[in-house]
């Protein structure tokens, strides 16, 4: 590809997949067969795949757009990227006689998407800086009105936490019993009142609450486990002023109160920039939305950032970043203590692959992480760790991970998707030592993305956006 842009891992192409059927359908297309007048060059990668009908479909995909890569196929598919997008990077990262380099030879019809992308792309920019100055510039339209605005609402979530309060008292009054014969109706309404108190934090917690009785054996301490954090996060909210800034920021957070991301990327001055590796990438459904997570590391600060894309409406979240890329762009991150959630501004460069594993600790370094971020956000169910140098043992039904010198495990959560994973990660490892990225947590290590212990090492996405399934 012209300007030096290596072809991508097969990995890499597999994470934008929209689900595993397409994955599994743009794979059979990995083939030079169906494929004529393939071709590569000017940040895209194009091609005609023999179809069904008379004539092939038109493919090409922008690899080094500007926001994210870029699809455009003749195919009457809704999924983005489709199969044929698919099978077409696929054979471009394995076969580069397949999809030879041909920078001046771009067919009229994939120059004239590209050309209109870009263009679009640029406009997008341009718009998106204007936007952050004139806010940066721009002073409130009503800062006395929306300062009342926020006053009315925190007392709104001040009387939802107070009523909260009172019901988990009368949940611990009556005994733990009454909990599983009432039902999750109970919990239900319980959690349409925070949602009318304007505290989706608080309701979201209270459903999980609901869910405990049946969890199964050991339910009623978890249930109490779950009531403490819950009274804390009230009393934490009730008596704000008096809690230094960076736990009110959580505090404010953990309840449902938000922070615009224009507003975050709008102080120039908070900007991180970094060429960030994408550890890993993870999509879930949260009710009639969309999840993508996305789990950086920044080479030059060594920071953590976890990145969110939502998509509502069946439609799939916009943000795609493949994993084991390193990514060249601006952060934000979120108010609040440990600083993890961030937004992503502006992208400098496209993603380039990255053939060698991030530095990591041992497994001692998990809980190690944890136990430092738990103390600044004691509601935090887990905290993203690089492992390295550790191999992937069976114990009983479950797994764990040791240290390569074996004086040391992590266990891991036990759930079927975790267990999933762990086949695919030993796998890679064949018994030897690799690198691990996932979430250690106070149920356990999830992984989500291997590196082997060859080089150059290729990141091996154990769960990706886009895929879905598995645990968090």
């Amino acid at each position: 590809m012209s300007a030096g842009a290596a072809r991508w891992a097969s990995e890499q192409v597999l994470a934008l997949a929209p689900d595993a059927a397409s994955a599994k359908a743009g794979a059979k297309l990995a083939a030079p067969g169906p494929w004529s007048g393939t071709g590569a060059g000017n940040g895209a990668v194009w091609g005609l795949c023999r179809g069904s009908g008379s004539k092939p479909y038109l493919t090409v995909v922008d690899v080094a757009g500007g926001s994210a890569p870029g699809y455009r196929c003749s195919c009457p598919s809704r999924k983005f990227p489709c199969k044929h997008a698919l099978g077409l990077l696929l054979l471009w990262a394995a076969d580069g006689d397949a999809v030879p380099e041909a920078p001046g030879s771009v067919p009229d019809w994939a120059d004239q998407w590209l050309s209109g992308r870009r263009r679009r792309e640029e406009g997008k920019e341009k718009k998106e800086a204007a936007a952050r100055d004139g806010e940066r510039a721009a002073a409130p339209a009503d800062p006395e009105a929306a300062r009342r605005r926020a006053e009315r609402r925190a007392a709104r979530i001040a009387a939802g936490a107070g009523e909260l309060e009172r019901r988990l008292a009368d949940l611990l009054r009556g005994g733990l019993a009454g909990a599983e014969q009432a039902g999750y109706a109970a919990w239900e309404e319980t959690a349409a009142r925070m949602v009318d108190a304007q505290a989706p934090g608080l309701a979201a917690r209270v459903r999980e609450l609901g869910a405990v009785p049946g969890s199964g054996p050991g339910w009623p301490s978890r249930m109490l486990e779950e009531c403490a954090l819950l009274h804390l996060l009230d009393r934490g909210f009730l008596g704000l002023d008096g809690l230094p800034e960076p736990l009110a920021a959580t505090v404010r957070s953990r309840v449902g109160l938000t922070t615009e991301v224009a507003a975050l990327l709008a102080d120039r001055d908070a900007l991180v920039r970094d060429h960030w590796l994408v550890l890993g990438g993870h999509e879930s459904e949260e009710g009639k939305v969309t999840v993508r997570r996305f789990w950086l590391r920044g080479r030059r600060t060594g920071r953590m950032a976890l990145v969110l894309s939502f998509g509502a409406g069946g439609r799939p979240p916009e943000l795609a970043l493949p994993v084991g890329t390193r990514v060249d762009a601006d952060l934000a991150y979120y108010p609040g203590a440990p600083a993890l959630r961030a937004a992503l501004g502006e992208r400098h460069a496209a993603p380039e692959p990255e053939d060698a594993p991030p530095p990591g600790a041992g497994v001692r370094g998990g809980p190690a992480s944890y136990s430092v971020a738990l103390r600044e956000d004691p509601w935090l169910d887990a905290w993203p760790v690089v492992l390295s140098d550790v191999v992937p043992v069976p114990d009983g039904e479950g797994w764990q991970l040791a240290d390569a010198g074996g004086d040391a495990a992590l266990p891991v959560v036990g759930t079927a998707g975790a267990r999933s994973r762990m086949w695919r990660l030993a796998a890679v490892s064949g018994g030897g030592p690799v690198t691990v990225f996932g979430e250690f947590g106070h149920r356990g290590f999830v992984p989500h993305t291997v590196w082997s212990g060859a080089a150059p090492a290729t990141a091996v996405p154990l769960t990706a956006a886009g895929t879905g399934g598995g645990t968090r």
